[in-house]
């Protein structure tokens, strides 16, 4: 356990923005009489940290802004909640793969310089697992960099974290980009890129021929813009039983979300947005996975995990060609034996999740096969 529990947390994550992130996300925006004095907290914070921001960015334009990566991409993606922490876990075992970190997504622009010094700090004060369903927690362990990307500019779906009234609009824009600006899809991929470099220059700047390895649930809905980067990216598409994904995205977004948020929402008007932009995102996804390439997507159900995780992650490597299953199988072998004392959270639904499921979800459950209570 940290110095401070998760709710308990005086700032928010925004801490580690950039200044002019940090005020274009927040001019003009709604902010609850009784969350000021933690905004008025991360807002003196952000602006003494960002006067050392240029540090990191001239040793990047120095040692990576020219560089071209060698391999583009392997994406983990997925609603929340459907698996894809423990399977990012399962391929991070393998050295051949560099990954954004838990420090690098609170404090993308302080990797290569000031990490020194802000990572043990975090590490003394960060809690040792997550809220939601007691998966650790560690300054170096993978992380999904779309919080990284929240604090290098202002287009993130995850800016309703700070501002849940606006859950359905950043949906739409960043989402699943359908409303986006082409200006703002194209600093999208210039931060990408840079996030991209910075994370396998931190995590594996040993080994000249690491490949990126994404896990970040909002990707789901940018498949096309991936693939307009990176065009033989390789994808991992895991769909869970939609009730326990509304279930534990409830419990995630209502618990996990509430000591950052500066504004707050009933629980009804989260429950709704959890549904329909659930549904907005495996659209986007239906209809933006003819861009992938023959050979270069893998979809399963997460259930199937659980079951083999080994024989699955083996079938992975071979259906999108990843090198180095060998030398990889002992240490993902070890990690997931290590994995099967977790005692997952167990979800009972009651009548108004079964409702409310099959109202809004209907479709997903009868594509994917799964029995509608």
């Amino acid at each position: 356990m940290g110095l401070i529990e998760f709710s308990k947390l005086p700032v928010n994550t925004l801490v580690g923005a950039d200044w002019g992130t940090f005020k274009q996300l927040t001019r003009d925006q709604h902010i609850a009489k009784e969350k000021r004095g933690k905004y008025m907290l991360t807002k003196a914070i952000c602006r003494l940290l960002s006067t050392l921001v240029p540090l990191q960015n001239r040793k990047y334009n120095k040692l990576l802004a020219d560089q071209p990566l060698k391999h583009d991409p392997v994406f983990i993606i997925g609603h929340w909640r459907s698996g894809t922490t423990f399977v990012h876990n399962i391929f991070a075992q393998d050295k051949h793969f560099g990954f954004t970190t838990t420090y690098q997504t609170v404090f993308p622009h302080y990797i290569m310089a000031m990490q020194w010094l802000f990572k043990p700090t975090m590490a003394w004060l960060m809690p040792s697992h997550r809220p939601t369903d007691n998966m650790e927690l560690a300054p170096d362990i993978p992380q999904e960099e779309e919080f990284a990307l929240q604090n290098m500019c202002p287009y993130s779906y995850y800016d309703f974290w700070f501002y849940p009234e606006r859950m359905q609009e950043l949906c739409d824009r960043f989402l699943t980009m359908k409303d986006a600006t082409p200006e703002e899809i194209a600093d999208f991929k210039e931060k990408f890129e840079k996030l991209v470099k910075i994370s396998l220059w931190n995590t594996r700047r040993e080994n000249p021929d690491a490949q990126y390895l994404s896990k970040n649930p909002p990707h789901t809905g940018r498949v096309k813009t991936l693939v307009e980067m990176y065009p033989n990216a390789k994808f991992i598409f895991l769909m869970r039983n939609p009730y326990t994904v509304f279930e534990s995205s409830r419990s995630f977004f209502t618990n996990t979300i509430a000591p950052l948020e500066l504004h707050s929402i009933s629980l009804e008007q989260m429950e709704q947005n959890i549904l329909r932009n659930y549904m907005e995102l495996y659209r986007a996804y239906q209809e933006q996975k003819q861009f992938i390439p023959e050979g270069n997507l893998y979809e399963l159900k997460f259930e199937d995990v659980e079951q083999n995780a080994l024989g699955i992650t083996q079938d992975i490597y071979e259906k999108l060609s990843i090198p180095g299953w060998e030398e990889a199988r002992p240490a993902i072998e070890a990690y997931i034996q290590g994995k099967k004392s977790y005692k997952k959270n167990q979800y009972k639904y009651n009548e108004r999740t079964v409702q409310l499921v099959n109202e809004a979800l209907g479709p997903v459950l009868e594509e994917w096969g799964y029995e509608k209570l």
